[in-house]
């Protein structure tokens, strides 16, 4: 029975039944006593909300990482922030390829649906690649950021060096430096070259997808050899760190001195692809720059990437569909390539569903709490795009709130497709055509 239940599931259902079964076991060894610093179990909700942002990547917390969780809990977290970084699939993967164990056509299926690559083909090797390259970016990381908190805080430095390598690289978010202030983030390390920097690639090394690293080592910088997608990926990412960069530099961190400007001025554009670590303090930012963040956020990384949110190719997708519509074109195209049109019909049902969850999420906040709306756009939009950023009303969210942030996590860690198709596998697809009728739009 069991087997025929396996051969029944499609690879979307396989990877969300994956996610939370996860999900579900971090949230039991979160509660077990000996995962908290006072030694008493943990609540079940408060358990389930920090397991489903460690697995789904996102960093909101209920609970100060630092203070409130005992080192067996920190390391719950970080792999379970592993997992939900490199993806369930490909760590169970990975296990089947260091047994020696035959990967099926199956398996490899499910494979190619996790990881968002083109083809069947080679998804072994890159498997392997990933898990590699994702090793010894995180090790990388941790050595250079290790020498500074290890002058910090002595021998523990080297654990909160590794910690936060992994979560910079899975973009989770999640940090040790609550032993200083309580969800202080890295706001003490606000001006630090070595850990500013460090940080701020892992980021966008883990949010730029591994079929780009894949390309960059296949063709080194010989960009005109790269597919479409990461020349699209490249471009549409740089645009996303730069504009924000300056707006930040000259409107929201005047009060900063010009080299405090600078390190804090590029993290802000940094950290909503979707990281959520934040080196000031996110309340003292104007509306406008709340709501650019949230943008950002909404935005997220690239696929197949540690990131979450709608995606860079989806916002890139929907502008050249908008460029070609302009100029009268019959397709939108990137680089010489034309943009199928199913490409385009994905990217506006995904730029749909995520604005619609995140201002229903906002709404249902808002009408529970009695914060301001913009406040809680900023806090859906941190959950649906596994940002982790707050203006720190997460932790006083009752359970209604709590639950609608847990449900926007999951949602923007698994992928609103992924979703439809899963609920949808065993639909028969219609081949018949309606007739046709023109509406006006616009």
């Amino acid at each position: 029975m069991g087997i025929q239940l396996k051969k029944k599931l499609t690879s979307f259902q396989i990877i969300i039944f994956g996610f939370l079964g996860v999900i579900l076991l971090g949230t039991f060894l979160l509660m077990l006593p000996v995962s908290s610093r006072s030694g008493h179990m943990t609540p079940f909700m408060d358990a389930l909300f920090t397991s489903t942002s460690a697995v789904c990547v996102t960093g909101l917390i209920v609970h100060d990482t630092a203070t409130y969780w005992s080192s067996f809990g920190q390391f719950i977290i970080i792999v379970l922030i592993q997992i939900g970084g490199m993806g369930v699939i490909t760590v169970a993967a990975s296990f089947a390829l260091i047994s020696g164990r035959k990967i099926s056509l199956m398996q490899r299926s499910t494979m190619q649906e996790a990881i968002s690559a083109p083809k069947v083909g080679g998804i072994v090797r890159l498997t392997s690649f990933i898990i590699k390259i994702t090793l010894l970016i995180e090790l990388l990381g941790a050595v250079i950021m290790a020498p500074v908190f290890y002058k910090d805080f002595g021998m523990k430095g080297i654990w909160m060096a590794f910690f936060t390598s992994i979560s910079a690289f899975c973009n989770a978010g999640f940090d040790l430096m609550g032993v200083k202030e309580h969800f202080s983030s890295l706001t003490y390390y606000m001006a630090q070259p070595v850990i500013n920097i460090t940080i701020m690639l892992l980021i966008i090394i883990g949010g730029i997808g591994f079929l780009t690293w894949d390309d960059i080592r296949s063709n080194g910088f010989h960009v005109h050899k790269y597919r479409m997608q990461s020349k699209v990926i490249l471009w549409t990412t740089a645009l996303l760190l730069i504009l924000p960069a300056i707006y930040f530099f000259f409107y929201e961190f005047g009060s900063l001195t010009f080299k405090d400007r600078i390190f804090s001025s590029l993290f802000q554009a940094v950290t909503p692809r979707t990281a959520g670590f934040n080196t000031v303090d996110l309340t003292s930012m104007s509306e406008t720059g709340q709501s650019i963040t949230i943008a950002l956020m909404l935005i997220g990384g690239s696929p197949g990437s540690t990131a979450g949110g709608m995606k860079t190719t989806t916002i890139a997708v929907l502008f050249a569909t908008a460029i070609s519509t302009f100029r009268r074109k019959e397709y939108a195209s990137y680089f010489g390539r034309r943009i199928d049109d199913d490409v385009i019909k994905n990217a506006a049902t995904i730029l749909l569903m995520y604005i619609t969850l995140c201002f229903t999420g906002a709404l249902i906040i808002s009408m529970t709490e009695g914060y301001p709306m913009l406040n809680c756009l900023f806090e859906s939009a941190s959950a649906v795009g596994t940002v982790g950023l707050t203006l720190g009303i997460t932790p006083s969210l009752h359970l209604l709130s709590r639950i609608i942030l847990i449900l926007l996590m999951f949602f923007g860690r698994v992928g609103g497709l992924t979703l439809i198709f899963a609920a949808l596998s065993g639909t028969q697809k219609n081949v018949s055509k309606l007739p046709r009728e023109k509406i006006t739009v616009g």
